[in-house]
C-alpha cells in the first residue's frame, strides 16, 4: 500500500471523518485487518482561521507548506488536504512538498458529471463560495455553479465557523440550511455540493429537496483509490 500524507486540523471534526473514512475504505477494499497507511499532520486551526478572516493568506500558506514539507520528508508519496477552503493555496502546498496533491474538486466534478448534473449549487465557507479557486475549477470541467445570495452566504459561513468546527450541530441550523437548498433549487440548481468538510455533520443524503454531493466522502474515496492502486 502507498503512504498518503494527510494535512488536517481544519477543523479536527472533519479530520476525524477523513481518518475514519480512509481506514474504513481501505478495510472494505482489502479485507482482513488492513487499515490505511497514513501520515497525519493536524495543524492548530485557530491561527489559520484568523489568517483566513484577516485576508493574510501568506500566513495560512506558510503553516501548510511547512507541514507539507514535513509529510513529504516523512515518506508521504502524495498529499490529501483535508479541507475545501485551503485548496485556495493547493498549488503552493503541492510545490512545497514536491509530491502530488489529490485535489478535492476533481472527484467532486467527476461525480457530478457522472450523475448527469450540469448546474449545481454550492454550500461552503464564504471564501470557497465567493473566490475563484474552487468554483473556477468546477467551471473548467463544464459545470455551472450557483452560489447562495449574500445573506445566505453569511448564514452558511457563520454556522460552519461558530458551530460545526466546534462539533456543535443544531436543528435550527439544519432547517436554515435546507431553506437555502430550496432557494438554490428555485435558482435552477440540479444538485448541491456540500463544499465544506464539516457540512456532512449537519446534512445527510435525502435531507433536502436536491441530491447532495459530499466533498468529504468523495475526497476520501479518491484517497482510498490512490492508497490501494497497483
Amino acid at each position: 500500500m502507498r503512504l498518503l500524507g494527510v494535512l488536517g486540523g481544519m477543523s479536527w471534526t472533519s479530520t476525524l471523518s477523513y481518518y475514519r473514512g480512509l481506514n474504513e475504505g481501505v478495510a472494505a477494499r482489502l479485507g482482513g485487518l488492513h487499515s490505511a497507511r497514513l501520515l497525519l499532520h493536524s495543524v492548530d486551526f485557530d491561527p489559520v482561521a484568523r489568517a483566513q478572516h484577516d485576508g493574510d493568506w501568506d500566513a495560512a500558506t506558510a503553516v501548510l507548506t511547512a507541514a507539507a514539507r514535513g509529510l513529504a520528508a516523512g515518506g508521504a508519496q502524495a498529499l490529501l488536504l483535508a479541507t475545501n477552503t485551503m485548496h485556495k493555496v493547493a498549488g503552493a502546498v503541492e510545490d512545497a512538498a514536491g509530491v502530488p496533491l489529490l485535489h478535492i474538486a476533481d472527484p467532486t466534478a467527476d461525480a457530478l458529471l457522472a450523475d448527469g448534473h450540469r448546474r449545481v449549487g454550492l454550500l461552503a465557507t464564504r471564501f470557497t463560495m465567493e473566490e475563484g479557486f474552487y468554483v473556477g475549477r468546477l467551471r473548467e470541467r463544464g459545470l455551472e455553479v450557483v452560489v447562495p445570495d449574500a445573506d445566505d452566504r453569511d448564514l452558511v459561513h457563520r454556522v460552519i465557523y461558530d458551530e460545526l468546527v466546534h462539533d456543535v450541530v443544531r436543528e435550527e441550523s439544519r432547517a436554515a440550511y435546507l431553506e437555502v437548498v430550496d432557494r438554490l433549487a428555485a435558482a435552477g440548481a440540479e444538485a448541491v455540493v456540500l463544499g465544506c468538510t464539516e457540512i456532512d455533520l449537519l446534512l445527510e443524503p435525502g435531507d433536502g429537496s436536491l441530491p447532495f454531493h459530499d466533498t468529504t466522502a468523495l475526497h476520501v474515496a479518491a484517497g482510498v483509490d490512490w492508497l490501494c492502486a497497483d
